[in-house]
């Protein structure tokens, strides 16, 4: 399939380059009329902890930022602010897991996975300590460049025995998977979305479960395999298909590790039909290569195999819709995407 050239902001004139606002770097994913719930991540917590009084939530100053002011307001007492120091957070978060406390420790997904592995991975994960780690803008979620891009986060953490990843959708599978995770002993990493979060599953009668993948639709032409908020990119590029008479299957994975195996090669062997694994992560280490490992393993050869993800690269800085038109990761782009591939 032939692509166009994408020309960089940088390479535009001045007066053709888009206007790079705080609002619009660090705006929510949702579209203009699309529902949304604000804070799911902060309010979900906070009733939980009503409940179990082991809850204790740590920030390293980003409480605001990460949805955890809710739990704050709610919750003073059991609310720990650890400052700028992701390691300490972590450190601290083990010992109070030590003592029988469950916290929920937050902070930017670049912060935990680059700064904090080796504590996560001695402190936490080879103690199988019940710390649950949930990191907001993975991914592309922010237009603040390398330095916020947690492109990579899945790649890392995947490595690292013991640790369950968890990469959500959207508002309501926050909600539904808290109780899950807290329900679950051990480490959690969660991918968090933050703010006014897209309400988008309600619309499948979709229910969380630990450790599972879902079928939201099927379809005979290609089924595409996605997690987090590319699952809900799909779901829209797979309405669009349907017009032009395209039929593409949606298999959600909000479960990264342990990966859901099983349903996924059950899916893979229904048709001979292309598949497409879509994610919010570069295209080494994560949900793609996961799900390529295991069709080899088991000798299961779709008719084609493709991925949607970020490319190999530090990524630019910028508005945040412009930079997932850029990178492939919007509607349109995913839909010209599959159906490019389906004409090969």
């Amino acid at each position: 399939m032939r692509r166009s050239k994408y020309i960089r902001p940088s390479e535009l004139p001045d007066t053709a380059r888009p206007k790079l606002t705080t609002s619009a770097m660090i705006a929510s994913i949702a579209g203009p009329d699309q529902p949304t719930r604000p804070a799911p991540f902060g309010h979900t917590l906070a009733a939980l902890a009503e409940k179990d009084k082991r809850i204790v939530g740590m920030s390293a100053d980003l409480a605001k930022y990460t949805d955890l002011h809710v739990f704050r307001a709610a919750h003073p007492d059991r609310f720990y602010q650890m400052g700028m120091a992701e390691q300490l957070l972590m450190m601290s978060a083990a010992g109070m897991a030590r003592e029988g406390f469950q916290p929920w420790v937050t902070t930017y997904a670049v912060f935990a996975s680059r700064r904090a592995y080796d504590f996560i991975c001695l402190a936490i994960a080879e103690e199988m300590l019940d710390v649950k780690i949930v990191c907001a803008l993975p991914g592309l979620t922010t237009g603040y460049g390398p330095s916020h891009q947690a492109t990579e986060d899945i790649a890392m953490f995947r490595g690292m025995p013991n640790l369950t990843i968890i990469d959500p959708c959207d508002a309501l599978e926050i909600e539904q998977a808290l109780p899950a995770i807290s329900a679950h002993t051990g480490p959690v990493y969660m991918r968090l979305l933050r703010g006014n979060v897209p309400l988008v599953l309600d619309e499948y009668g979709y229910n969380f479960e630990f450790g599972k993948a879902k079928l939201l639709r099927d379809g005979r032409d290609t089924l595409v395999i996605s997690s987090g908020l590319m699952t809900m990119r799909v779901l829209e590029a797979a309405k669009v298909l349907a017009s032009d008479g395209v039929d593409v299957g949606v298999l959600h994975v909000p479960t990264i590790k342990p990966l859901d195996e099983e349903t996924i090669l059950c899916e893979c062997r229904k048709q001979n039909r292309l598949v497409v694994v879509a994610e919010n992560h570069t295209l080494i280490g994560g949900l793609g290569e996961a799900v390529a490992a295991t069709l080899m393993r088991s000798d299961v050869r779709p008719a084609g195999f493709r991925q949607i993800a970020l490319p190999d690269q530090f990524l630019e800085a910028g508005a945040l819709p412009t930079l997932h038109d850029q990178y492939g990761l919007s509607t349109a782009r995913v839909t010209s995407a599959i159906k490019g591939w389906l004409d090969e």
